[in-house]
């Protein structure tokens, strides 16, 4: 969620929720023999004097910085000996924003970690095609409110890969792209973050094979107002998103931090996200959300733009395998609800739709939300009558048309070692 984003003056109405918090258990053993002060400083200086073309290899260690690291330059590769083996620990670091802040584009990072950062660990701002495989982003302490926001982290970009990553304790996002086109993110696991996986205010996204566990919300898919970009046609496919129930840890007052824990898949105001073929299972607020910018509580003192469309539309949810999961709502309204209409012992459905739609939708808009995944039911929770009269809705039973894969250009990083 952007940094500039609206603040958050009040939580979701209906949908949050708190487990226990658990601790990840990240091995230590093996790690990387400390790297002299000399390889260090030669890094430091390779990336402040990197041209066009470069291939920055960084061996095998553990290299300690104190401040922030940049590069502006287009075109360079940074390439270690594997996200176990070379490592860029911030643990110490007293200046700067980010872990690693890049600004030039074609840019490729791969077999690294970037551990510990003060801010955000890696953050890739502006640019167009970027490539960030087998990359580590993680918080070694496991979660924490005083962690960077975002683990990796590319916004405002264009044609961008993010393959076998792995995100873990990040207080925002793990995995986040904001404002970008044409994204994918797959093979990756994000793990106890607030968010796992993020695809926010951006058009075209594949998000697939990937495995989101232990965050707070597992795959979120939004659009918040007052943005340049709006975002839509994001299809989320082949993947395990399972037991996303550690307690939210963000900052209070913050938007992230309305995130309901025990979510699995949230879509909020967000337009053409097609959700089918993962495994889905015992996240413990509900296995997918969908939601309309009218049940956040987001407040903000200039306002929404008039161009803002706050309604989710077209969410097309099918061939999905659901279990368990709904158990063990965290809000008062929830509980409630589950008891009354399910039991002590039941559970709420498999998919939480909050009940707004578009009043008067522009000609050839698309349904809210259309699902064909039986034996999964939808349970409207009545929100535009302050969620007084929920009921499992049976008009959703339909079909869109599937959107198409996204095809990312990949040539720029064909040669020169790339």
């Amino acid at each position: 969620m952007m940094q500039h984003r609206l603040a958050a003056g009040a939580t979701i109405a209906l949908f949050l929720a708190a487990c226990n918090q658990q601790k990840p258990a990240s091995p230590q053993e093996g790690r990387p023999s400390p790297a002299s002060q000399q390889a260090t400083e030669k890094l430091m200086e390779q990336l402040v004097t990197a041209k066009p073309g470069d291939v920055i290899a960084i061996p095998a260690g553990l290299y300690s910085f104190d401040r922030s690291l940049s590069l502006a330059t287009p075109g360079v590769t940074l390439r270690g000996e594997g996200m176990d083996k070379t490592i860029l620990s911030f643990k110490g670091q007293i200046a700067g924003a980010e872990g690693l802040l890049v600004t030039g584009g074609n840019f490729l990072i791969e077999d690294l970690a970037i551990e510990d950062s003060k801010g955000d660990a890696l953050k890739v701002n502006g640019v167009e095609n970027v490539i960030i495989r087998r990359v580590r982003a993680e918080w070694t302490n496991g979660p924490d409110t005083k962690n960077g926001a975002y683990g990796i982290y590319p916004v405002q970009t264009r044609n961008v890969l993010i393959d076998g990553a792995v995100a873990i304790g990040a207080s925002d996002a793990g995995i986040y792209v904001g404002q970008s086109v044409d994204i994918v993110v797959r093979n990756s696991r994000a793990e106890y973050n607030v968010a796992g996986i993020e695809i926010e205010n951006s058009v075209n996204a594949d998000v697939h094979d990937n495995v989101a566990t232990n965050n707070s919300g597992g795959i979120l898919i939004f659009n918040m107002p007052n943005l340049p970009q709006a975002g839509h046609s994001t299809r989320v496919f082949h993947n395990r998103v399972n037991h996303n129930n550690t307690d939210n840890f963000a900052a209070k007052g913050t938007v992230v931090a309305t995130v309901p824990t025990g979510s699995g898949v949230i879509v909020n105001s967000n337009d053409l996200v097609e959700i089918f073929d993962n495994d889905i299972g015992n996240n413990r607020t509900a296995n997918v959300i969908v939601s309309s910018y009218f049940s956040t509580g987001y407040m903000t003192k200039e306002g929404v733009a008039k161009t803002f469309d706050p309604w989710a539309q077209g969410i097309h949810v099918h061939g999905n395998r659901f279990q368990g999961g709904g158990d063990k709502p965290g809000t008062t309204e929830l509980l409630a609800l589950k008891t009354l209409k399910f039991g002590l012992d039941g559970r709420l459905p498999d998919i939480l739709w909050d009940g707004f739609v578009n009043p008067s939708p522009p000609p050839g808009t698309p349904p809210a939300l259309c699902v064909d995944n039986a034996p999964a039911e939808v349970l409207n929770a009545d929100g535009p009558n302050r969620f007084r009269n929920p009921k499992i809705s049976a008009i959703h039973g339909c079909t869109l048309p599937r959107l198409p894969a996204v095809t990312l250009d990949l040539s720029w990083a064909e040669g020169a070692g790339r």
